[in-house]
């Protein structure tokens, strides 16, 4: 049983406009033990920080491991062996920028998980929601009008993001296989997408039915859907269905805003994403007809961002970037800062992001028994959220589970 005492930590994780004066942090066995003003403790080493801020290691809402490159139909049949290595790097290079947790949103399984957790792969702690749920012609369909090919595949392949499925008796199986093979929630694409050819945005791709089968089938085993949306039609209808987690919300309306703060529902905005792929798409792989898309969500996105901040909606922090572009997984930062107030742009990325997880007091806060995950950085964030981007360079101690991922030799 090792312990660490960290003196002199000045926490911020977006509840308060200001970085608190400094505490004592006990670290033992893997969880914050001990929290405050005066916390001493014999420990088997003590790390003095000497006023810099701490905050909870960051969370990702919205992320895909497995996309290795913005053709995610490429993507789906490369070697499943080499997605894998591609996502051990990947999801590295996450934690190196401060990311301790993320939700993965379709496409990484059980192995992968369990490759983190054993210390093969050194990379965030991963929730997961297997394959996310599609349907012939929609979002992670990536054959174009003139391919017919068999697609059953596709819930084999590491690299894919989705798996197919239509009809009430399909829809209730893949969803109960996704949950035998480790996914932690169900995530179900119920509008139309950018990365995929045939689904306009807006697209009323699951019958009612079908998604009440879903919903059931998650809530019966305990867990929650997410929804891929975009069209304020389509997010009424969820809601209505019963999901209650709403990926991307470009498109939604003022008085669905105000209903998702009355049902206590989430929404994890994608910014960064529309931003990246406006200017960058082609150059990383996404088709012509996928870019052409982009601009139908990129600004609404960001004018309803600030819509709901006023409203009180419970928002996460989303990156949802694919291959190469992944390296802007901390864009949203100032992105999002240059909208809303920088306090509520760090909450969606700890506290808040805890709640849309469903793991409140276990991540996103520095508080006895959660994990230890922490990071230090050079200077106080809520000043300049551009101290959380530059791929970790501002970040001189890095923690997860009580141990030092990175660690500045200045410390």
């Amino acid at each position: 049983m090792t312990a660490l005492l960290i003196k002199n930590a000045r926490i911020v994780d977006g509840t308060q406009p200001e970085p608190t004066d400094p505490v004592g942090i006990v670290i033992e066995d893997g969880l914050f033990r001990e929290v405050g003003p005066g916390v001493t403790a014999k420990t088997d080493e003590v790390l003095d920080l000497k006023g810099l801020p701490v905050m909870p290691g960051l969370i990702d809402c919205h992320v895909h491991v497995i996309a290795t490159t913005a053709n995610l139909g490429l993507n789906a049949v490369l070697p499943s062996s080499l997605v894998a290595a591609k996502s051990a790097r990947l999801m590295n290079q996450m934690l190196m920028r401060g990311f301790t947790t993320v939700r993965d949103l379709g496409g990484a399984d059980r192995g992968l998980q369990q490759a983190v957790e054993e210390g093969y792969f050194q990379g965030p702690r991963l929730v997961i929601c297997g394959k996310a749920l599609s349907q012939t012609g929609g979002h992670t369909d990536y054959r174009g009008p003139f391919d017919n090919r068999d697609v059953r595949w596709y819930k084999d392949q590491l690299g894919a993001m989705g798996r197919i499925c239509d009809g009430v008796s399909e829809v209730r199986r893949a969803t109960r296989e996704e949950l035998k093979n480790g996914a932690q929630f169900v995530k179900v694409m119920a509008d139309g997408g950018v990365s995929s050819p045939s689904d306009p945005v807006g697209y009323l791709v699951f019958s009612v039915e079908e998604l009440k089968a879903i919903v059931e089938i998650a809530k019966g085993f305990g867990t929650y859907v997410s929804g891929h949306l975009y069209a304020d039609e389509a997010i009424v209808r969820a809601l209505d269905c019963g999901i209650d987690t709403i990926e991307h919300g470009n498109l939604i309306s003022d008085a669905t805003i105000a209903r998702v703060v009355r049902e206590g529902a989430f929404v994890v905005p994608t910014n960064i994403t529309y931003d990246l792929l406006a200017r960058k798409g082609a150059e990383f792989g996404l088709p012509p007809e996928s870019v052409a898309k982009v601009s139908d969500v990129r600004e609404a996105g960001l004018e309803r961002l600030v819509k709901m901040h006023e409203a009180g909606v419970t928002m996460g922090y989303g990156s949802d970037l694919l291959g190469g572009m992944q390296t802007e997984q901390s864009g949203e930062f100032p992105l999002r800062g240059r909208y809303i107030p920088a306090d509520a742009v760090i909450r969606s990325a700890t506290v808040d992001a805890a709640k849309v997880l469903r793991m409140e007091g276990r991540i996103g806060a520095i508080v006895p028994g959660a994990y230890a995950d922490l990071i230090a950085v050079d200077g106080n964030p809520i000043a300049d959220l551009d101290l959380l981007t530059g791929q970790g360079a501002h970040m001189p101690l890095i923690m997860k589970d009580g141990k030092a991922m990175k660690r500045s030799a200045s410390l």
